[in-house]
């Protein structure tokens, strides 16, 4: 995707947080043919201490919810990760409910069952792990 195109990205994903929120889920848990619903992470700059929200696809999977730190194939991590690494007891929002999650990242088998599941959800994943040299982390969520 093109550089310029991001700004554009953005706005869209504040138009769909904003409708996320205030819908209480109804509008927004769902994107039109991806089988994965969408949870919203609020999560706080490493650095900066800004608060911020990502609009993310997950997969339920007990109590916890599991979501991958993919950003479309690219080199780097998306800054949620790493901002969750940096603070990972937050907030994140799906079934139409805020909830107090702790973030941790997942491993071994663990973390293959769980990138399957996504990926079964969401096959671009699997392509999106092909463009880039780094292993695309998996992060559970669970119930603080």
């Amino acid at each position: 995707m093109a550089e310029r195109s991001w700004p554009v990205l953005n706005r869209l994903m504040g138009v769909h947080t904003w409708l996320y929120r205030n819908s209480g889920g109804r509008i927004g848990q769902h994107v039109p043919f991806v089988r994965a619903p969408m949870l919203l992470l609020d999560h706080v700059g490493a650095r900066s201490g800004v608060h911020r929200t990502a609009a993310l696809l997950y997969v339920p999977d007990g109590d916890n919810v599991a979501i991958i730190a993919s950003k479309g194939g690219h080199p780097q991590h998306p800054a949620w990760y790493h901002n969750l690494k940096a603070n990972p007891e937050t907030t994140a929002w799906w079934k139409g409910e805020k909830r107090r999650v702790r973030a941790r990242e997942a491993e071994g088998e663990e973390r293959e069952r769980l990138w399957r599941l996504m990926a079964d959800a969401y096959p671009e994943y699997e392509n999106y792990q092909r463009r880039t040299n780094r292993r695309i982390p998996v992060v559970v969520l669970e119930p603080a």
